[in-house]
């Protein structure tokens, strides 16, 4: 028996590989899917199944181009409608993978179709649970995003409760769990950074798994404290229910290389964004006004997903030398599928060309707090998300979350300087850019953000742990 799990950290997933005796299964696979092809070749082994968990809102799935390729046959649990042919698994129906058994387990609750797969091996022992969104290392599936007119909240948190304890709590302790995601994903509220647990030690860590937890506090728990789910969430729910352009046609069309003239006039015309894709200090020192800065490393996918609100917003990319293909990749995980090619020669081509170029200043963090205690830094904003902000944040300087920013942007002034922060420089930067290309004309970004401000002599700036700053 071959499993194994391909975590991408980006989208905080998890895609599962199952093989034996020459047959093989692929578990919520990303759209990218030729890696299962060839990691099935590799091995010798046919991939006969593809088993969706649910649809997923948070990213689009390869299912559909996978099958395709392979001619294997889609597997999604009861209650599910789409546009492509699938096998409707029943409760407790099971799948041959070669000498394993993949046991259907519905478990309605993130969503009305969301199911487990139970995993048994040769001699038809109980072996590894894959939850999807069911069940996290020490969370549960948010239960707000099949919200229908027939169903609230509250509807969906109860079906996800007596799924807990109908159908996973009395499996065995020695499984592992492997879920669909891990912390980062706006999946759920607080997931653990641990990608699988055996499954007796969730019954005695996740609160959710807990023997003496009421249905009505369950229910209470789950749905309080829920932040809005980004605005592409239900675009690749829909997706995922369709069939997509091929991840070939995406790819090919947005590594296309734009001579600097074609580049220069794309990025003038309003139905085109110019996406800059390197790193924070590179973005900085120099820029393509008007672009904005998300950059490849950071959790890039799941900030063009909750910023660029327009999923087919037509795209051109200023991106690192050898990097072309993975940034079109990870745009098209979410659903942008419009790239349309990148500057050839890199923002160098601009740079050179003596076109108008874009900066954003930086200061240190010791700088920041000296302008706090003098006056001389006048309008602080901090970035981060409400969570992180309530955990610690210096008292004088108000939250703007970056998730928030085309609202926050209408509330700043032009000709008003700002000083800028998140945890550690990253989300900062994609608050600038925006705020730059909406007009705000100076920004300046503090290094190394509250990480690294906390470290610093603070003098008589305080840290609270509260909105309320007169604690």
């Amino acid at each position: 028996m071959i499993l194994e799990q391909y975590y991408t950290k980006c989208l905080a997933q998890g895609t599962y590989y199952i093989a034996s005796n020459g047959e093989a299964a692929i578990i919520d696979p990303l759209r990218e899917v030729q890696q299962y092809i060839d990691r099935a070749k590799e091995d010798g082994v046919t991939i006969t199944y593809i088993f969706l968990t649910h649809f997923h809102a948070d990213f689009v799935s390869g299912h559909v181009d996978l099958a395709d390729k392979t001619g294997a046959t889609i597997v999604i649990g009861p209650n599910a409608v789409t546009s492509y042919a699938f096998a409707k698994a029943e409760h407790l129906q099971a799948f041959k993978i070669g000498n394993l058994s993949l046991q259907l387990l519905h478990t309605p609750g993130h969503t009305m179709e969301s199911s487990c797969y139970l995993l048994k091996d040769e001699e038809g022992k109980e072996q590894a649970l894959f939850t999807g969104d069911t069940l996290f290392i020490g969370d549960v599936g948010r239960p707000d995003l099949a919200v229908k007119s027939d169903i609230s909240k509250e509807d969906l948190a109860a079906h996800l409760y007596d799924s807990l304890r109908n159908e996973i709590m009395p499996l065995p302790d020695h499984i592992t769990v492997y879920p669909a995601h891990g912390a980062g994903s706006a999946c759920g509220k607080n997931m653990s950074k641990e990608t699988s647990d055996s499954l007796g030690n969730q019954k005695k860590t996740n609160y959710a798994l807990s023997p003496t937890l009421s249905k009505e506090d369950f229910v209470k728990e789950v749905t309080t404290g829920i932040a809005a789910p980004p605005a592409y969430f239900p675009k690749n729910v829909w997706m995922n229910k369709g069939v997509n352009s091929s991840i070939d046609e995406v790819i090919a069309r947005g590594i296309t290389p734009i001579k600097l003239a074609a580049f220069k006039a794309l990025a003038e015309d309003p139905d085109y964004l110019v996406l800059d894709v390197r790193s924070p200090q590179e973005y900085t020192a120099g820029a393509i006004p008007g672009s904005w800065f998300i950059g490849l490393d950071g959790q890039f996918a799941p900030w063009v997903g909750a910023l660029i609100e327009n999923i087919d917003q037509k795209i051109i990319l200023v991106v690192p030398e050898g990097r072309e293909k993975e940034a079109v990749i990870r745009l098209a995980r979410v659903g942008y599928d419009n790239a349309q090619g990148y500057l050839s020669g890199g923002f160098d081509t601009w740079k050179n060309s003596d076109l108008e170029v874009t900066t954003i200043k930086n200061c240190t963090p010791q700088a920041f707090i000296d302008g706090l205690e003098d006056g001389s830094v006048k309008n602080p904003i901090d970035t981060r998300k409400p969570g992180e902000y309530e955990t610690g944040h210096i008292c004088s300087v108000p939250l703007h979350t970056l998730s928030e920013i085309h609202e926050e942007v209408k509330n700043l002034n032009a000709d008003t300087t700002y000083h800028v922060h998140c945890a550690g420089g990253y989300r900062s930067v994609i608050f600038s850019s925006i705020a730059k290309a909406n007009g705000i004309k100076n920004i300046i970004n503090v290094e190394g953000g509250y990480g690294a401000i906390k470290n610093t002599n603070l003098k008589n700036q305080k840290i609270v742990a509260t909105s309320n700053c007169s604690l």
